[in-house]
């Protein structure tokens, strides 16, 4: 029996393997390609005749050439060929157990983009003059709100997608499924803002049937490329777009385990934690911030600060509820315009609004999900809310909600 013949006998039996799906078969006829391109002499070989240290030879010269994962794979295949000759009486032991695997080589360093820079990616893809301009740009956008893969993403119709339940299901494809589940398991990711603001502008251009797929292309390489060469910012794929929604959930305060599920692992976090764990030094710098071993202090207003600008015995006092809402000519914080309440608060030290109704005019007020975490940094999400409304929006509540002059936050 030569090596080839072990082979076929292989390749035969990974083809018919009904739990193999189509694309782990193009991947292990891949790695067999380039285990004979890096040992070429090999398929001819006897098979009971290649020994040990021929393995182990090979292995030492692939291990430098490719990738760890790479060669990795090609090292467990070499031994499942030679396992079928063992099987087949052609030989009696494995001599691949002697080829030496690598350690994991470290990851390269994942840039993406920030949100500025991703607004700005997108509108250089929309109005490139191509004539898939504007699907390229939904595309990137779809797959940076909902962390779904470039396969997953083609086969999301508008049934899938629930504006009341605001939850999107993903299915993968009918004949496959999706990666590492069986054909029917399926998985909700949630419809975040910015994503039902892009399905409700998608839909109200087309007036789609309810099972057609909801993206009119299903890739664009070259117009990431372009876009990311014209900006003068590093290149990144479609998968990583997956990144880039993870990385915004984590920095949004959402838990990895909760973002490993909306992406689709099967580990509890374990994947997602060793990718996503670094986060953005900016981000990590304020997760720090919020690390402390003193009890912390309250929300303390000193006499000399207050409105009336007396002070009475020169000492800092604590201030109540009903002292600073004193401090207003309008009272904000009985409002039903959720801009109005989610200003004041945010701009007023002392907690005049229950938490509740200060996170859930946040959230309106913001127009996208808005976690409790961030109330904590109030300063960050009044730049962000400047940036949404505009100057106009602003002046406006400065003129109305004139916050009092106790060293609070302003945007």
């Amino acid at each position: 029996m030569s090596f080839g013949d072990a082979l076929a006998t292989y390749q035969q039996k990974l083809q018919n393997d009904p739990n193999m799906k189509p694309k782990t078969k193009e991947y292990y006829d891949f790695r067999i390609k380039a285990l004979l391109k890096s040992w070429p002499e090999l398929k001819n070989k006897d098979v009971s005749k290649i020994s040990r240290a021929e393995c182990e030879a090979w292995s030492l010269s692939n291990g430098k050439a490719v990738s760890s994962s790479s060669h990795n794979q090609t090292v467990g295949l070499l031994r499942n060929v030679f396992q079928i000759a063992i099987e087949a009486g052609a030989r009696y032991d494995n001599p691949a157990l002697a080829a030496k695997r690598v350690k994991p080589h470290t990851k390269k360093q994942i840039h993406l983009p920030e949100s500025q820079q991703f607004e700005q990616l997108v509108e250089v893809i929309r109005n490139s003059g191509s004539g898939f301009a504007k699907s390229s740009a939904e595309l990137v956008q779809f797959l940076a709100y909902g962390g779904f893969r470039k396969s997953e993403a083609q086969f999301i119709t508008w049934n899938d997608c629930d504006f009341v339940r605001e939850k999107i299901t993903v299915r993968g494809s009918p004949e496959t499924g999706l990666k590492a589940r069986r054909v029917g398991e399926y998985r909700i990711v949630p419809m975040i803002s910015e994503m039902r603001q892009l399905l409700e502008k998608i839909k109200g251009d087309q007036s789609p049937a309810p099972n057609t797929p909801v993206m009119r292309v299903f890739e664009c390489k070259k117009s990431i490329t372009t876009a990311c060469k014209k900006m003068g910012i590093p290149r990144f794929t479609h998968h990583d777009l997956r990144h880039l929604f993870a990385t915004r959930c984590i920095e949004s305060g959402v838990d990895i385990p909760t973002v490993s599920r909306w992406l689709g692992h099967k580990d509890g976090g374990a994947l997602a934690m060793k990718v996503y764990g670094h986060l953005r030094d900016e981000h990590s710098t304020n997760m720090a911030q919020k690390v402390v071993y003193a009890e912390p202090a309250k929300a303390i207003v000193t006499v000399e600060n207050l409105p009336n600008g007396k002070a009475t015995n020169g000492e800092s006092q604590t201030k109540t509820p009903a002292q600073a809402k004193a401090a207003y000519s309008y009272p904000w914080w009985a409002s039903n315009e959720a801009i109005e309440v989610f200003w004041g608060q945010a701009n007023e030290a002392v907690q005049i609004v229950p938490l509740p109704k200060y996170l859930q005019n946040a959230k309106a007020a913001m127009g996208r999900e808005v976690f409790e975490q961030e109330l904590s940094v109030p300063q960050d999400l009044l730049e962000e809310f400047a940036a949404r409304v505009g100057t106009e929006t602003i002046e406006k509540l400065k003129a109305k909600i004139s916050p009092p002059t106790n060293g609070t936050l302003t945007a």
